[in-house]
């Protein structure tokens, strides 16, 4: 059975404590010194100004917008403060291309997450793992298994759960973020687990997933833990209680799942592909521990679950308060497919106008809006500034989303701007939805078929408008909120006629 690592704290407590005290003054020494000198003699970029000893202050509720507010004053790069630290953020279109996309080498490590990264996750999360073998690793097995070529086969399961979620939203529609949450984690168990039976948003896996999720979000904002400021606090056993539990918990709950995989191939049962039968087959090819096969499974099973319930939400929420935008989509649908059958993938390059809705809607309400942060490993220059190594750099998503350079009339829903003039998707344009450079997500080939095949059939299935008696709060999926508002749904087809077509819809993969 998997052994987790051990997060007590050591018998000799108080010359851990020492120990730990003398390193932290030397840190804080030598970090000061490193920001004082840098190799070209540029400066760091600007800071708005502060009066805080701890630095600047940045509000827990949509802390982006309080940041965004000091890149629209003082530039495309800024720098802030968190006690001793100096952290980099960069709020401009042109800027992150420049430095997360084209020098993204210098910047793919991770700063220490202590409480997110070590007393939450065991250094074992594949998002804050730092740059080194561990991370390489890590990707090599999920690229391997979540690659374009490799993701396109799970076109039919995808398909066949879909259907499913426009079947639920007919039966209790005002559940809807549930089916798509039930849609979301049974694909991503299927691909992870080999799991057939449908894994409901109900259920006890999922439910534990959200809480941990929740727990998650909160250790990664800065200041959160005063752990991530003096790392020897994790080794008090008063300290991070909750962290600890949730450690615990989450390792039980992968550990559980890759454990049964295992003996399922012991025992010679077919259960199909999946990504934990694929890593146990390869051991010798990815040269990965059990523990660390079973964090990286569960941590696919989580983002693949949450973030793309959140994507798939995001875009209906942007198609019940756009209705002129959406009628568009739908009359594109509606010509495309005609009356007599239900879209499928076949169908995408034929529909730029709702490839242009859904990436207009992630970037009017993206699903990281502060980003997550980096580490550079060597300095890095940009126009007149330097960012010097083992600076932590953040991509704001909020801030990037709003360069009017880039996105004319950033705060408006504006479907187009994502079009050609030969009435083509754009491919001069993006926007950060999964991540920068080398830390991608390797799950987002997967993840936007998931938001496709969904946005095209409940937009081609149903007419979404906004519940005047549940006023919507826009920005709540940005913050994992699980019901920022209501959304009515009105079928487009009769009602039986629309079961018929599901209940014929071409089957993929159970």
């Amino acid at each position: 059975m998997i052994q987790l690592p051990d997060l007590r704290i050591f018998d000799n407590t108080q010359l851990i404590l020492g120990a730990a005290a003398c390193l932290g003054v030397a840190g804080v020494i030598t970090q000061a010194c490193y920001f004082s000198n840098s190799g070209s003699g540029l400066p760091l970029p600007p800071s708005p100004p502060t009066w805080r000893l701890r630095g600047h202050f940045i509000p827990p509720l949509n802390p982006f917008l309080t940041v965004t507010a000091w890149i629209d004053e003082h530039g495309p790069l800024i720098t802030i403060r968190s006690g001793t630290e100096k952290i980099v953020v960069i709020g401009r279109h042109n800027a992150a291309v420049d430095i997360m996309e084209k020098q993204g080498g210098s910047v793919a490590d991770r700063p220490r997450f202590v409480a997110a990264g070590e007393m939450l996750s065991g250094g074992l999360s594949n998002l804050l793992t730092p740059a080194g073998m561990r991370l390489r690793r890590m990707r090599r097995a999920l690229h391997a298994h979540l690659q374009p070529k490799a993701a396109s086969e799970y076109q039919s399961l995808q398909i066949s759960h879909a259907k499913n979620t426009i079947l639920n939203i007919l039966e209790d529609p005002s559940n809807f973020q549930n089916h798509i949450s039930t849609y979301a984690a049974t694909v991503i168990t299927k691909i992870a687990y080999g799991k057939t039976t449908p894994t409901s948003a109900a259920g006890p896996e999922v439910k534990q997933l959200r809480e941990h999720l929740r727990i998650f979000r909160g250790a990664l904002r800065p200041g959160a833990y005063l752990a991530d400021s003096i790392p020897w606090l994790k080794y008090l056993p008063w300290y991070g209680q909750e962290l600890k539990r949730v450690f615990k918990e989450s390792g039980q709950l992968y550990a559980g799942q890759l454990n049964r995989v295992k003996q399922q191939m012991q025992s010679n049962v077919d259960i199909g592909p999946s990504f934990v039968k694929h890593m146990l087959e390869t051991v010798e090819l990815h040269g990965l521990t059990e523990v660390e096969m079973a964090f990286i499974a569960g941590g696919l099973f989580a983002a693949g679950t949450d973030t793309t319930t959140l994507a798939i939400c995001t875009v209906l929420m942007a198609a019940a308060c756009f209705p002129e935008e959406q009628a568009k989509i739908q009359a594109e649908i509606d010509a495309v497919v005609g009356s007599h059958r239900a879209p499928n993938f076949a169908d995408e390059q034929s529909l730029p106008r709702l490839q242009a809705f859904i990436s207009e809607a992630l970037r009017w309400r993206p699903l990281l809006p502060a980003g997550v942060a980096h580490r550079t490993t060597k300095e890095v220059i940009w126009g007149n500034y330097c960012i010097p190594a083992k600076t932590t750099v953040v991509g704001n998503h909020w801030s990037i989303s709003r360069d009017p350079d880039v996105f004319p009339e950033p705060d408006a829903f504006k479907p187009e701007r994502w079009i050609n003039d030969q009435g083509r998707v754009r491919d001069d344009l993006k926007f950060f939805v999964f991540g920068f450079g080398r830390r991608v997500c390797p799950g987002q080939d997967v993840a936007t078929r998931s938001v496709f095949i969904n946005a095209v059939l409940i937009l081609w299935a149903f007419q979404l408008n906004l519940n005047p008696t549940k006023p919507l709060d826009d920005m709540g999926f940005m913050r994992g909120d699980s019901q920022p508002g209501a959304i009515q749904f009105k079928t487009r087809i009769p009602e039986t006629e629309l079961r018929r077509m599901m209940q014929n819809y071409p089957e993929g993969e159970p």
